[in-house]
């Protein structure tokens, strides 16, 4: 790799971690209705960090150095323009343009406050859960419209209009970068979590991407979630338990595919590859998270995960334990995927019989009928009753729901051993 390109990674990585935190300010100071010349700020900003570093070397606080541009960019926009109607600072808190004035903004307490206020703008609860996070990828991860296209494998016009429609949304109602007021912060808060979740889910297992893990998003799902846990009023049990989800699911990642990119199932993965500082990571947060008396589903599927992670071997693994945080679960949601997910933890310590009369109450969900998992699950365990039959079709149905091609070549592997 030359140093021309070494800077460009270098500048894009660092760009993409402060990016977010600049929309958030410049949105704040322009107002919603100006969202897209926020990002247009940003963007100069990158710019200008790619031309000038490439001759003069990385500062060693590029995030500032970044900062003082957009700031610098800012009060241009509104030298120039504050005699025109393109920005409205009518519905803008007062803003002399004084650069002494704009420094408030960029003191690193008032950044990370609205940066946490972005994040809870782009989960409002009227906005859509996949243009949520279409929106969190686009304005607080940095990403592009076409790598967010690409993480959806997508077109990069549908995801425009997910964008334009989420930022009309924000002009509309008069979206502002704000932390929720103490009475509407825990239902608010469980938005943002829902779609980090979602995100990080993304990652792990891409549903419309070539590449099964995505490693860019889990990154992006758990700086995300790092900086609530560093923001006191939304440094949450909750919050501490899916940071500690995240952790226990990320240090399992490079044993999850062979080389060539096909599947390796869990009982067949090589534990020894798994990162057990992070795994100390996680265990760290999930006692955390049991302060308190607060109690989430992200408590009970961290406890699971890390059931798995501290398991000697599949065989070993405590399956009692899992089931009855199964259990749990379910009197916390009824959703159907848990079921499903249960249904493997009893099939590992009751057997074939018990797993399939569980999954009894599942045969016409429309939406799991659907869903190549619920097939594939169903297909082992008819594969373990011996009824190779059934477990063919049960597979080759599962084939044929996705469209991953890691995914395909697993379920055309238990074909061929069944």
């Amino acid at each position: 790799m030359n140093d021309s390109s070494h800077i460009d990674q270098t500048v894009h990585h660092l760009f993409r971690q402060a990016s977010g935190k600049m929309v958030a300010v410049l949105v704040k100071i322009f107002g919603p209705e100006n969202y897209t010349l926020a990002e247009d700020v940003v963007q100069d900003a990158l710019l200008s960090g790619l031309e000038t570093w490439k001759f003069n070397g990385i500062p060693n606080n590029p995030e500032a150095w970044q900062y003082r541009v957009a700031k610098n960019k800012a009060i241009d926009i509104i030298r120039r323009k504050k005699h025109q109607h393109h920005i409205d600072f009518s519905s803008v808190e007062s803003l002399p343009i004084e650069p002494a004035t704009l420094d408030q903004y960029w003191q690193e307490e008032s950044i990370q406050d609205d940066f946490l206020g972005m994040m809870f703008a782009c989960c409002h609860p009227d906005i859509s859960p996949e243009n949520q996070v279409t929106f969190i990828l686009k304005s607080l991860c940095g990403f592009s419209t076409r790598e967010v296209a690409r993480a959806f494998l997508t077109s990069e016009d549908t995801i425009s209009k997910r964008i334009y429609r989420t930022k009309e949304f924000f002009r509309a109602h008069h979206i502002r970068p704000q932390i929720p007021p103490p009475a509407q912060l825990p239902i608010r808060l469980d938005a943002v979590l829902n779609s980090l979740y979602l995100l990080f889910n993304e990652g792990y297992s891409a549903t419309q991407h070539e590449q099964l893990i995505r490693q860019d998003i889990i990154d992006q799902a758990m700086y995300l979630c790092q900086s609530l846990l560093n923001h006191e009023h939304t440094r949450q049990p909750r919050t501490a338990a899916l940071m500690a989800l995240f952790c226990f699911h990320a240090a399992r990642i490079h044993s999850r595919l062979h080389r060539d990119g096909t599947i390796i199932p869990l009982s067949q993965q090589d534990r020894q590859q798994w990162n057990t500082a992070m795994i100390a990571v996680g265990n760290n947060w999930l006692n955390k998270a049991a302060d308190g008396a607060s109690f989430s589903s992200f408590h009970l599927e961290a406890a699971i995960a890390y059931e798995h992670c501290i398991a000697p071997s599949y065989a070993a693994t405590n399956w009692k334990r899992i089931l009855a945080y199964y259990n749990a679960l379910l009197q916390l949601t009824k959703d159907p995927v848990i079921l499903l997910n249960r249904s493997v933890a009893l099939l590992e310590y009751a057997g074939p019989p018990a797993a399939l009369q569980s999954l009894q109450v599942l045969e016409n969900h429309r939406q799991l009928n659907r869903y190549y998992l619920y097939h594939a699950v169903v297909g082992e365990i008819y594969k373990r009753m011996g009824q190779k039959d059934k477990a063919v079709a049960c597979f080759e149905q599962a084939r044929q729901l996705t469209t991953a091609q890691q995914e395909q070549a697993f379920l055309s592997a238990k074909i061929a051993d069944t």
